[in-house]
């Protein structure tokens, strides 16, 4: 199976590094395409490369956002020319204070709040467009749990393009609006992610000029994530942390955090030292999680029931090649309440002022388990993926916080209340 021809596909087109699509199972090679499965063994296909050499100076010396990184993906080579949205370069933060409560020595919060839209989707995004627009696109299209949404909507509306955005009907009021601002064509289907997902396919294999970004261009899309393991590896002088906690959606995101780590081993960028990775979940939707925990290396799918909507994928596309990622690197995969997932929100948020989406708190809440387990080392340096914003996903704190008392506008009256 492979996706519709498109308007082209050209194998002349400038995708700088890339030079093939190479099948996960087998390794069969293929053109540069708008495909994203093989014909030949129907694994998924990812991107092949001749990266040349490639020096931390280039890199250092490039603009303060994802395209410093440009040697190392999928886009045309003056692709911070052409309008985009800019994504990354966010923050790395020492988290002293929630290495303290949780009991561990080195503690890294990887804040990616800082977004133009506030999720790490504004990277993958970033990267499909790029591609997408080489390849003859002229529409940006997606089907997403919506931060996705958001970062397809903006990044159409500030490239020019048209969006077509697909989100479950049940998806958090916050992300519809933050998505419909933008003006595109913003549908809500009656269904879960996973009913979306197979419309987005359908709608693909009609629509010859649209590019959905997680469908027809994937294997483009999904080499923005190695982004996240780019930057942690440069804010942290050059070197691979010796510990990660990845949430998992589609899995992708986790899958491709190891493969940008390994290419700057491969390059000589970092030290080729030891990591482990460790997948974080939520309970009601932990399809990856139940699997290691069986010992299985297949995925079965599962109906999502969790607040954690960002992550509520029940049939992840990638489950498989995290199971491998997770079991090769010596790490485990977890998952946590929804209890547990806003206690983990509110934790960050107390201790580093971070205030994270439920993705975010279901990181949090997994470390805290894993490292209560013993399967997270406390005395080895850990980073925690904070892959959205707090702002999108109110509604799961809404009825848990608030004013710790209304009181007279009066010095006494407040004194009163603080005990002081």
């Amino acid at each position: 199976m492979t996706a519709a021809l498109t308007p082209s596909t050209n194998t002349a087109v400038d995708l700088g590094p890339a030079v093939e699509l190479v099948s996960k199972e087998e390794g069969h090679r293929q053109p540069l395409a708008p495909e994203f499965v093989s014909a030949e063994d129907f694994s998924p296909l990812e991107v092949g490369y001749d990266f040349g050499r490639v020096r931390r100076e280039d890199i250092e010396s490039g603009p303060r956002n994802i395209w410093r990184y440009k040697k190392l993906l999928p886009v045309p080579s003056n692709v911070e020319e052409i309008p985009n949205t800019e994504p990354g370069c966010t923050r790395l933060v020492r988290a002293d204070n929630l290495a303290k409560a949780l009991g561990v020595k080195r503690l890294w919060v990887k804040d990616d709040t800082g977004n133009p839209t506030h999720s790490f989707k504004d990277r993958v995004v970033a990267v499909a467009l790029a591609a997408a627009r080489e390849f003859g696109f002229d529409t940006l299209a997606c089907p997403s749990t919506g931060n996705l949404a958001n970062a397809v909507a903006a990044a159409a509306a500030r490239a020019g393009w048209q969006s077509v955005v697909l989100v479950p009907s049940s998806l958090e009021q916050a992300k519809i609006l933050t998505t419909a601002v933008y003006d595109g064509a913003l549908l809500a289907v009656d269904g879960n992610y996973d009913d979306v997902n197979r419309l987005a396919t359908e709608l693909a294999a009609e629509h010859e000029s649209w590019a959905f970004v997680n469908v027809n261009v994937r294997p483009y899309y999904s080499e923005g994530s190695k982004t996240l393991g780019f930057e942690v590896a440069e804010q942290l002088g050059w070197r691979l942390p010796e510990q990660i906690v990845v949430p998992i959606a589609s899995g992708s995101q986790l899958t491709k955090v190891d493969k940008g780590f390994k290419e700057l081993a491969q390059l000589g960028l970092v030290e080729d030292s030891p990591y482990t990775i460790f997948g974080a979940q939520a309970s009601g939707c932990s399809p990856v999680s139940s699997a290691f925990r069986n010992g299985h290396d297949v995925v079965q799918p599962v109906k999502p029931d969790t607040i954690a909507r960002s992550l509520a994928i029940g049939n992840p596309a990638d489950g498989p090649y995290v199971l491998d990622t997770v079991n090769r690197t010596g790490g485990a995969i977890e998952d946590v309440t929804d209890d547990e997932v806003v206690e983990g929100i509110r934790l960050l948020a107390r201790t580093e002022g971070i205030f994270t989406e439920t993705a975010g708190g279901v990181t949090v809440a997994t470390a805290k388990k894993l490292i209560e387990a013993g399967k997270i080392d406390p005395d080895a340096e850990t980073v925690l993926l904070i892959t959205g914003d707090g702002l999108k996903t109110l509604d799961a704190v809404e009825d848990k916080i608030g004013p710790k008392a209304t009181v007279a506008p009066s010095a006494a009256a407040v004194n009163e209340i603080l005990g002081s």
